[in-house]
This record gives C-alpha cells, structure tokens and sequence, in this order.
C-alpha cells in the first residue's frame, strides 16, 4: 500500500470515530460540535486534495506492517483531543474557542493553498519556489499543519495532544523540512532564497 492509502484511512475515520465520541459520551455540546466541524473538514479537504493535487512524497509504498505501525498508529494519537474535549465534557471559555477558530482558519489557508502553489507550479516548471506563500517561509504548508493540529490542542485544554503534536514537529516535521532543504541545495540561487526566508515561521525582515 502506499503511504497515502494509510494516511487516507485515518482521515477517512476521524468523522465516524469523532462522532461515535460525541454519542458514546452523550455529548452534543458546542465545543463537541465544532472540534467536530473543523476536524471533519480538515480530513474531507485532504481527500479532495489527493485527488486534485496529491503529494508525490506519498506515492512511495510500504508493507502493511510497517504502514501501520509507523504511519497509521502514530497518526491515531491525533484522536486524543477530541476524546478529552468529549469525554470529559468541557466547556470552552468563549476566547479560547475563537482562538482555536482563528488558528484553524489560517492553517488551513496556509497548508492548502501552499500545497496547490507547490504542485501547479511544479506542473509547468521544475526549481526553487521562491514567490507566493513560499516568498518568506520555505514550508508554508508544515506550518499550516501544525496551526491545524495546534488549535485542537488548545481545545482539549490537557498537555498530552500538545505532546503528540510535539512529537510529529521534532520526529516528522523538521526532519523532513532539513531534508528538502538538502534537496533544494542542488539549485542555482538557493543560499539567497535560504536567507530571507525562515524553515518554518516566515522571515518578515
């Protein structure tokens, strides 16, 4: 299977196993509803972007049990904000739920549009992307991930989904960012681009 197929089951379930949360625990409050819009609109989203635009980083295939347990069961410890937001029965101070919006908002702008910048553009031409969301920060798109996965956090208000979310930053995220900037090296006028711009958080001077 590809790596795609075993990131696609997870998201494929998170609607069936968020709302099987909300009904197990008898919780239809707000907070329950809304951890279930954004996460639910997060995975459809990634569907219909492995149909429109797919990374070609997970094209590569792997045998099932590694697939399940380097990729699909470490992606499942994303399900435990919405277990602790639901289980527990949380209500929300009103600015912490418009901060989670917020952030969800612009990670989502930020990883989508950043992935559709990346793929059109290697379409038509191959090198540096250097305009776009990619003119201050060379990966736009992990940084959109992580404000996604940042807002749930904040809305199980526990340390444990900050700490699975630190786990994907330091064992996934930023390698793979050290990674393609190795890659990147190989082109003409990368140590420019690599100055003023940051690896992750966009360089605004």
């Amino acid at each position: 299977m590809r790596v795609a197929d075993y990131i696609n089951v997870h998201k494929i379930l998170v609607i069936p196993v968020v709302f099987g949360m909300m009904c197990y625990y008898d919780n239809f409050s707000t907070e329950a509803f809304v951890y279930f819009a954004m996460h639910g609109t997060y995975s459809l989203l990634w569907l219909l972007k492995g149909r429109l635009f797919p990374d070609k980083k997970f094209e590569q295939t792997q045998p099932l049990w590694i697939g399940i347990l380097f990729i699909f069961l470490p992606l499942a410890g994303y399900y435990i904000a919405p277990y602790l937001l639901i289980s527990r029965h949380l209500v929300l101070p009103p600015y912490l739920v418009g901060a989670a919006v917020a952030l969800f908002t612009t990670g989502i702008f930020l990883h989508y549009v950043s992935d559709a910048q990346k793929h059109y553009t290697l379409t038509c031409r191959k090198g540096l992307i250097t305009t776009g969301l990619f003119a201050r920060t060379r990966n736009p798109n992990y940084l959109g991930e992580i404000l996604i996965y940042l807002a749930y956090a904040m809305m199980a208000m526990h340390p444990l989904p900050f700490a699975v979310l630190g786990g994907w930053v330091f064992g996934f995220f930023i390698p793979n960012m050290r990674k393609k900037d190795r890659s990147l090296s190989r082109y003409k006028g990368f140590e420019a681009y690599r100055k003023h711009t940051g690896l992750l958080l966009p360089k605004l001077w």
